[in-house]
């Protein structure tokens, strides 16, 4: 029995996002500067930087102190199991092995000199378009969206073998990955160990739920969708940041970073900071479709990102939360960073799991005793004009008054 779970685990794990996502918002998903791997090799729009990874190939294999002919024949004997990564895999890749083998290896020795031209500083040239201090600046932006797409990922496994060739060493996992994290600007001083991964999306999403075990107060991770317990969100109160700020709850950020560290205890809802920038929602689309095609990976990303859209309405929502230091925004306006949360979720269906649902049902149920829900409706109706005298009076006759109903009812 031990041995057929095995032989059933799927080792498939790069895939073509469905069309039932796809087409809501198609740009999203196609890489805009490069291609890796072979689902948009060819693509008109990406060919001009085909000369570019060619250079850091031939730059990688000078550096590996190995002839090409070693690198292919290396990487030749996974070949299978590289293309056993691919869900999509078309004809001409499945029985061109040689073409295949190239295109990993082209790709794989791209990503790596981009690590290490950026990292090091080790420019090609100074008016070099990729390998520069000019393309740090001007290019790599686009280049760190397009690899964090679900279409455009190459096998964690490829790049730790070329790691192995460049340094002539064993796996050493952990390093690759900070390599990596560092490349995508992210910052890894609190992540120690991430584990295998299998490719760069699955790295990044580890590493956005990521807690510290200090911090095991959070919302526990599901490693399965059959473990996960979705109970029915109560709607009776629509509990946006501000409602939920008239009816006072305070917000504060969480100890940690993890979008899995989402409390509330006591009237206080701690949600991790995290930036808003103009890549963010394509980032967020493809780790949720990642979730979506791949059966083991649960449901955390697109659980938050269904969170925040409860909670989150307009630009005043969107200034709450910033004030509090829980969203960076570098994406604008506070409405520009409202609509990214709301448009995400047109169309999909996003469904929190069972701890962020319950979390959601207290803030409701804390909205709805008499004391909380007296006090929004009191706010909204006297406190449109701070300074009114009048209000004010108004103000703590009708708290005096909810005292009384309390006491007697």
């Amino acid at each position: 029995m031990g041995s057929w779970v095995v032989e059933m685990q799927p080792t498939r794990s790069i895939y073509k996002v469905p069309p039932f996502i796809s087409k809501i918002n198609e740009i999203a998903y196609k890489p805009q500067l490069v291609s890796f791997g072979p689902y948009h090799y060819g693509d008109p729009q990406l060919a001009w930087m085909e000369a570019h990874k060619r250079r850091a190939y031939l730059r990688f294999i000078d550096r590996s102190g190995r002839n090409a002919e070693e690198v292919y024949n290396i990487i030749a004997e996974m070949a299978q199991h590289l293309k056993d990564s691919y869900d999509s895999l078309d004809s001409k890749w499945k029985y061109n092995t040689n073409g295949f083998v190239q295109l990993m290896i082209l790709d794989g020795c791209f990503m790596l000199e981009l690590i290490h031209v950026y990292k090091y500083k080790n420019y090609y040239s100074n008016d070099d378009p990729v390998f520069s201090r000019h393309g740090k600046f001007y290019v790599m932006q686009f280049i760190k969206a397009d690899i964090l797409m679900l279409e455009n990922q190459l096998p964690m496994s490829l790049l730790l073998k070329l790691k192995d060739i460049l340094n002539d060493s064993e796996h050493d996992i952990e390093a690759l990955n900070k390599d990596i994290l560092w490349l995508l600007s992210y910052n890894i001083s609190n992540h120690p160990k991430m584990g295998e991964c299998l490719h760069v999306l699955h790295l990044y999403r580890k590493s956005l739920l990521h807690i510290d075990n200090e911090h095991e107060n959070a919302a526990p991770r599901f490693a399965d969708r059959g473990e996960e317990k979705n109970d029915e969100v109560s709607h009776n109160f629509y509990c946006i940041a501000t409602k939920l700020y008239l009816a006072g709850v305070r917000f504060e950020k969480s100890r940690s970073n993890s979008l899995r560290d989402i409390t509330f205890d006591d009237g206080i809802l701690k949600i991790p900071n995290f930036i808003v920038d103009r890549y963010s929602k394509s980032m967020f689309l493809n780790l949720m479709a990642f979730e979506c095609c791949y059966i083991l990976a649960g449901n955390d990303i697109t659980s938050f990102v269904a969170f925040m859209d409860h909670i989150i309405d307009d630009e005043h929502d969107i200034k709450l939360l910033t004030s509090g230091e829980i969203i960076t925004n570098f994406i604008g306006t506070d409405k520009k960073a409202a609509n990214l949360f709301n448009t995400m979720s047109k169309d999909l269906v996003m469904e929190m799991n069972n701890n962020l649902c319950q979390v959601y049902n207290n803030l409701i149920s804390y909205c709805n005793k008499p004391w909380p829900k007296h006090r929004a409706n009191v706010v909204l109706t006297y406190f449109r004009e701070p300074l009114s005298i009048i209000s004010i009076c108004l103000f703590y006759l009708s708290v005096v008054q909810t005292i009384f109903t309390i006491i007697k009812g």
